[in-house]
C-alpha cells in the first residue's frame, strides 16, 4: 500500500516538508491507545537468529536506521516500533545550527535516490541529550557527532569532545562523522594526520570512563584504496570499535535522472540505489584488507532484502537504512529481517 498509494501522494510535495509531516503524524498516532502496539505487530519481526553481538552490544536485529532521519532524538520511541534493531541520531553539533538554505533535499525518483545538502541542521547536542533521558523504549541508540559549520578544522576536536561528553550517558555507541560533503572542509578531517589525532583523543577520553562506549568512524564512499588502507591502519592503531561504510557520495555517475535536472539541483551528497555497489565494494575491501579486524556497519543504497544480504556477504556485521526506507516504506526492515532468517 505504501509504494502504490502513500508514496505517490507524499512525493508530490517538497521532500523536507514531507519528512516533518510524517514525523508529526507519528507523534500524534503514538498518543492514540493501541496504535504503538499495532505498529509493532505490523512491522516488527523477531527471531533468535537475528540477535547480534557487535562491539560488546546486543542488537535485537542487525537492521538499523541511519543518521539523518531523527536528527534531534525526537522520534526514538516511534521509530523503535517500525522494526529497527538500532537507531542512529544526528548528526549532532555542540551548538544549534539551521543548516544550509532551503530547498536542500531532493528526490531522484528515476534512481530511487536522494540528494541532500542539509548541512548538519540540528537543535544542538544538549537538546538531544535531554530528549534521550525521557525516552521510553530500550532500543540501542547511536550518537552521530560532528562539528559546527563555523568551527575551523584546527578547533574541530573541541566540538567532537563536547558532543562526546554531553551524550556519553544517554547513547550506546558513538559515530564520528568526518565524511559529510555538506559542511565546508569537513572531509579534510578524513586525512591521515587530523583523523589520527581526532580519534586518538576521543578514544583516550573514552578509556578514562568506567565503561567505555564503542566508537565508530563513518567514511565516504569516494575514498581511494590507498585512503582506505590509511583508514584501516588508523582504526587499528586508535582502538576504536569499527567503521560505518558509507556516507553519501559526491559522484553523479550512472544516473537515470536527466543531467539538466542534476545540474539544477546542484551540490549535495547522493544516497540511494546508485550507491549500492560502491558501498558494498568499500565494505568488502575493509573486511578483506583488515582481515576482519573490526566490525563494519554497512549502509548505502539498501532498498531490498537482496541488497542487505549482499552487504552481509561482503562482511558487514550490521546494516543501516535511510533512502531505501523513504522509497520502500516502513515494512522494509521486517522484510530484510525475514530474508536473513530464511536465507
Amino acid at each position: 500500500m505504501y509504494k502504490n498509494l502513500v508514496a505517490p501522494i507524499l512525493f508530490l510535495f517538497d521532500a523536507e516538508r514531507v519528512h516533518y509531516f510524517v514525523c508529526e503524524v507519528l507523534h500524534i498516532a503514538f498518543k492514540i491507545p493501541f496504535v504503538p502496539r499495532i505498529l509493532r505487530w505490523m512491522y516488527t519481526y523477531e527471531h533468535p537468529e537475528l540477535v547480534q553481538e557487535v562491539a560488546g552490544l546486543r542488537f535485537r536485529n542487525p537492521v538499523g536506521l541511519a543518521a539523518g532521519f531523527d536528527k534531534n532524538a525526537e522520534m526514538v520511541d516511534q521509530l523503535e516500533a517500525l522494526g529497527f534493531g538500532f537507531i542512529e541520531l544526528g548528526t549532532l553539533t555542540p551548538k544549534a545550527q539551521p543548516g544550509n538554505p532551503q530547498p536542500r533535499l531532493f528526490r531522484l525518483k528515476e534512481d530511487k535516490a536522494l540528494i541532500n545538502r542539509m548541512g548538519f541542521n540540528n537543535k544542538g547536542v544538549e537538546v538531544a541529550a535531554s530528549k534521550l533521558r525521557s525516552r521510553k523504549s530500550k532500543i540501542l541508540v547511536g550518537g552521530n557527532i560532528g562539528k559546527n559549520k563555523d568551527t575551523p578544522n584546527e578547533q574541530a576536536l573541541s566540538d567532537y569532545l563536547i558532543c562526546f561528553r554531553e551524550l556519553f550517558d544517554v547513547v550506546d555507541y558513538f559515530v564520528v562523522n568526518v565524511s559529510s560533503p555538506n559542511t565546508p572542509g569537513l572531509r579534510a578531517l578524513q586525512e591521515k594526520e587530523p583523523l589520527t589525532e581526532l580519534l586518538g583523543e576521543l578514544q583516550k577520553r573514552n578509556k578514562e570512563r568506567a565503561t567505555p562506549k564503542p566508537i565508530f568512524l563513518k567514511i565516504a564512499p569516494d575514498l581511494t584504496d590507498s585512503q582506505l588502507d590509511d583508514i584501516i591502519e588508523i582504526v587499528k592503531n586508535s582502538g576504536i570499535a569499527g567503521v560505518i561504510a558509507t556516507n553519501t557520495t559526491i559522484s553523479r555517475e550512472n544516473l537515470n535522472t536527466p543531467s539538466a535536472r542534476i545540474a539544477e539541483i546542484g551540490a549535495g551528497g547522493l544516497s540511494g540505489e546508485p550507491l549500492v555497489h560502491r558501498a558494498t565494494e568499500v565494505i568488502r575491501y575493509l573486511c578483506e584488507q583488515s582481515g576482519n579486524a573490526f566490525p563494519v556497519i554497512g549502509v548505502g543504497g539498501i532498498s531490498s532484502p537482496e541488497h542487505a544480504l549482499e552487504k552481509r556477504k561482503a562482511g558487514a556485521s550490521l546494516i543501516q537504512l535511510y533512502t531505501g526506507f523513504i522509497y520502500e516504506g516502513p515494512g522494509l526492515a521486517s522484510r530484510i529481517c525475514k530474508a536473513m532468517v530464511s536465507r
